[in-house]
């Protein structure tokens, strides 16, 4: 723990991880002593609270410490921590932990909004994330002096999840796997209030990244959402077809696995006003222009090797045949956009697609796969969607007929 006003929350991430059966070992910085006692870690975790290099009974307690630790989870984790950790400075027992560790770390930011977004510490987040730093939060909500914004400490389940998640070893199938991940709906504006826009929550995307950051891969997400990003994830937020299109340009080549699950608009207005269309003037007539197609565009440029998931949301309505019709609209999905698998669903249908907690999806391979998903959660969704692609690109990898 570092020395910032959410330490109090760390109380309960630290009861959670014992419950849980892990062995925990609480560190503190002289800074976290302000706002929490060392004698309530001592008696909730599995041995006494540390808080300095010296007058210990052990010369060396940070290797001891780091050495055997297999996560080192810091929560809260504040810009001072950051930066210090960044830099490599180790001018406590916490950041010289941190530094003789060889297990996964697991930060969880909590500072002022302003403090989150200056550039230092934006540059020291991404300097940590290429080194292989997890994050888990910040969220949006109630800062300390009645402020609102981005930097409020994850909730302390959210802390413990993410912890799991990085313990499993049987989660790590795509440790290594370079993952690009879509979510969302854009929006296209008509002038300086209003837009063009559709339903999607971006809950499935978010789902999907998650699913494979938890499973060890390398993640990047690309969302239009308003969500919060999953723990372990790179988030770059857009809002346009055009900002989408031009964030996946960058960063698709180098990604093995690529998963365009936002909600993309077809169509956006030629012209945007710049302020705002009055009532008075009339009804405006809105040209529309198609946007670019990305999933198409990826399909043709992709590089050997990398697998493209691509998503066909439909409404189908009332009907004979409706599993048919899909399978249909997914197939011809897949051979238009060169895809390797086409993740269909209804979303007419009751529980399924946009603003849902649930999904229900058919999963069509170019290698002539189907795999029907019914009703469920849209993680268990997710967890379906990586294992199909996982299969996929097994298959397409071994020598015909082994």
């Amino acid at each position: 723990m570092s020395g910032g006003i959410a330490a109090y929350k760390a109380v309960e991430v630290c009861r959670r991880l014992v419950d849980a059966g892990a062995h925990v070992s609480p560190v503190l910085t002289r800074a976290a002593t302000r706002f929490v006692g060392e004698l309530t870690f001592s008696a909730l975790a599995s041995e006494p609270a540390r808080t300095s290099l010296w007058g210990n009974d052990e010369p060396i307690p940070h290797t001891r410490l780091g050495q055997g630790a297999d996560l080192v989870v810091v929560a809260p984790a504040t810009a001072r921590l950051i930066g210090a950790y960044a830099a490599g400075i180790s001018s406590d027992l916490l950041t010289a932990t941190l530094l003789a560790t060889r297990a996964p770390v697991l930060l969880a930011p909590a500072m002022h909004t302003e403090m989150w977004e200056h550039p230092a510490v934006v540059d020291n987040i991404a300097t940590l994330r290429r080194r292989g730093v997890h994050l888990v939060g910040p969220d949006a909500g109630r800062l300390a002096g009645g402020d609102l914004g981005y930097g409020r400490l994850a909730a302390p389940e959210a802390i413990v999840d993410a912890a799991t998640a990085l313990l499993a070893p049987s989660r790590n199938d795509t440790r290594g796997l370079q993952a690009l991940v879509t979510a969302g709906g854009t929006r296209e504006p008509i002038d300086a209030v209003r837009y063009i826009g559709n339903r999607s929550s971006g809950k499935q995307g978010h789902a999907i990244a998650s699913e494979l950051a938890s499973r060890g891969a390398d993640v990047l997400l690309v969302t239009a959402s308003e969500l919060p990003g999953p723990p372990g994830v790179e988030v770059e937020r857009v809002e346009t077809a055009a900002e989408m299109h031009a964030a996946v340009t960058r960063a698709a080549a180098e990604r093995d696995l690529v998963v365009m699950s936002a909600a993309v608009a077809d169509f956006r207005p030629k012209v945007t006003v710049a302020g705002k269309l009055k009532k008075a003037d009339g009804v405006p007539e809105v040209i529309l222009e198609q946007t670019p197609d990305i999933l198409a565009e990826l399909g043709a440029t992709r590089r050997p090797g990398q697998i493209l998931v691509g998503f066909a949301a439909e409404a189908l309505g009332p009907g004979a045949q409706p599993e048919e019709r899909l399978r249909e609209f997914a197939e011809g999905k897949l051979r238009a956009k060169r895809a390797d698998l086409i993740v269909a669903n209804d979303v007419s249908a009751p529980g399924v697609g946009f603003a849902h907690d649930t999904n229900a999806v058919l999963i069509v391979t170019a290698d002539g796969y189907h795999v029907p998903v019914p009703l469920a959660d849209k993680g268990a969704i997710a967890a379906a969607v990586v294992d199909a692609a996982l299969a996929y690109g097994s298959r397409r990898s071994s020598p015909p007929g082994r």
